[in-house]
C-alpha cells in the first residue's frame, strides 16, 4: 500500500512522537542507533542499522496496511547513511 501522508507530514509527526514518547527512554543510552517510527499507531523498533531496525519494525505489524515510517538516528537528527552509501563522519 503507498503512504497516506505527504514526506513533510510523516517527518513532523514522527518527530513530534520521538519527542514526547521515545526520547527519553533511549538517550542518553542508546546514542548512534536507529529508530523507526510507525506514524500511523505510533509504534517503533531500533536497531543497530536503520535496515534491522526497519525488520524489527516489521516483525511488530507484519501487515502493510499503514506504513507511514519516519528514520532517525538516537542524538542526531540526521541519519548517517542515506540511499545505501555511508555519509561522511560530519553532521
Amino acid at each position: 500500500m503507498t503512504p497516506t501522508r505527504t514526506q513533510e507530514e510523516v517527518c513532523r509527526l514522527g518527530n513530534e512522537i520521538y519527542q514526547r514518547e521515545i526520547r527519553s527512554q533511549v538517550e542518553p543510552d542508546h546514542v548512534g542507533e536507529h529508530i523507526v517510527i510507525d506514524v500511523d499507531h505510533a509504534c517503533w523498533a531500533m536497531g543497530a542499522s536503520i535496515r534491522e531496525a526497519r525488520a524489527k519494525l516489521d516483525q511488530q505489524r507484519p501487515d502493510p496496511e499503514s506504513r507511514n515510517v519516519y528514520g532517525l538516528r538516537v542524538g542526531s537528527k540526521y541519519l548517517r547513511h542515506f540511499g545505501g552509501r555511508p555519509l561522511d563522519d560530519r553532521e
